[in-house]
């Protein structure tokens, strides 16, 4: 049997306090912006989300260096207001020191859509394609993910059905939205694929 991976490592510093996101089943959920450094100088800011009881063990606060392990999680955003995929890092272990920037994530899941195959104005080939990667007790997760060069070639071939397991990093990107009221910067998330893996490779990691 086939066995879906959704593991996220990220290691960075609290951009804010955390703040009540939503309550589920009476149970609070918060959120907080997390900036991660790139090699190339630039920086990643991603939206982590967790359960009160995490948070209380282990208080954040802006400044604080923060490793996180968790899971890249989607959200349908039905209210018509901002993206309608929403997605968020779901925090399942959260510790605040010292420790050296990282960003990390094992996936593997469906591919939910026909990839498309582009190529940037400086000629390089990109790949965009959809991963369903299923939770338990029958949800799932669909992910946008990117893939360059070879690894994008590779993946424009694969079909809808097929699975697709693969390692990478988050990423966040700024765009300009035209709105009948003019534009509004959003920020995009996304997987960055970088290199392809097998099944093997992730089980001893599988939550």
């Amino acid at each position: 049997m086939e066995q879906n991976v959704n593991r996220v490592i990220l290691c960075g510093s609290a951009a804010g306090e955390p703040y009540l996101s939503h309550i589920n089943h009476g149970e609070r959920f918060y959120k907080f912006p997390l900036t991660v450094p790139r090699l190339s100088g630039q920086s990643d800011r991603l939206m982590v989300v967790a359960p009160w009881p995490l948070l209380e063990r282990q208080p954040v606060a802006a400044g604080d260096t923060v490793r996180i392990t968790g899971q890249l999680r989607s959200f349908n955003n039905k209210s018509g207001q901002g993206r309608r995929l929403v997605i968020s890092v779901f925090a399942r272990r959260l510790e605040v020191g010292q420790a050296p920037p990282e960003n990390c994530i094992q996936l593997s899941g469906i591919i939910c859509k026909p990839p498309i195959l582009r190529r940037t104005p400086l000629g390089r080939d990109i790949c965009d394609v959809i991963l369903a990667v299923n939770r338990r007790y029958g949800r799932a997760d669909y992910l946008p993910c990117i893939a360059w060069g070879a690894v994008a070639q590779q993946t424009a071939d694969m079909a809808v059905g097929e699975r697709l397991t693969a390692e990478g990093r988050v990423q966040s990107r700024t765009y300009t939205k035209l709105l009948p009221g003019g534009a509004e910067e959003r920020v995009a998330y996304e997987v960055s694929i970088m290199r392809p893996a097998e099944i093997g490779e992730f089980e001893e990691i599988v939550e």
